[in-house]
């Protein structure tokens, strides 16, 4: 509350609250979460190479999934890893399964091949037995895969 000093003698209390302060937390705020908010959102961005006679199964829920980004920065199951602690995520996760050690493998395909050198040795490693590639299927395949579904429904 402030207080305004009219005349001589005179007081009068406003009841006006300064909001000039609370604005400025708030834009402070705003301008943080707006920084912030896509970065957290980003997550695992590559574009996956193409490829032929891919088998069209997804991911299963128990599946682990390497990714590296076009900066080559790691993901496990599509969340981002800190920088050197890739091995020790994969021997946790492989020490305790006795048969499954099978890694799935997600890389952009601009990134050098050296980098992906790198990982499959760290998964070995870690305990990981097989790695399997994972693909965008090439859309002139898809589309005579798709004609051929499409033909031996009309035949039934």
């Amino acid at each position: 509350m402030a207080m305004a000093v009219g005349g001589a003698g005179q007081t009068a209390v406003r009841s006006s609250p300064n909001v000039v302060p609370m604005i400025d937390i708030m834009l402070v705020l705003l301008i943080i979460f707006m920084i912030v908010t896509p970065l957290i959102a980003a997550g695992f961005k590559a574009t996956l190479p193409k490829g032929k006679n891919l088998d069209p199964r997804p991911e299963g829920d128990n599946e682990v999934v390497l990714g590296i980004d076009e900066f080559g920065r790691y993901f496990l199951n599509g969340r981002p890893l800190p920088e050197g602690t890739l091995e020790d995520q994969l021997r946790s996760i492989y020490a305790a399964r006795s048969e499954d050690k099978i890694l799935y493998f997600k890389a952009d395909n601009q990134l050098k091949y050296g980098k992906i050198q790198e990982a499959v040795e760290t998964a070995r490693r870690s305990g990981v037995r097989v790695m399997a590639a994972i693909t965008e299927p090439n859309q002139s395949a898809a589309s005579v895969f798709a004609a051929g579904d499409k033909d031996k429904k009309k035949e039934k």
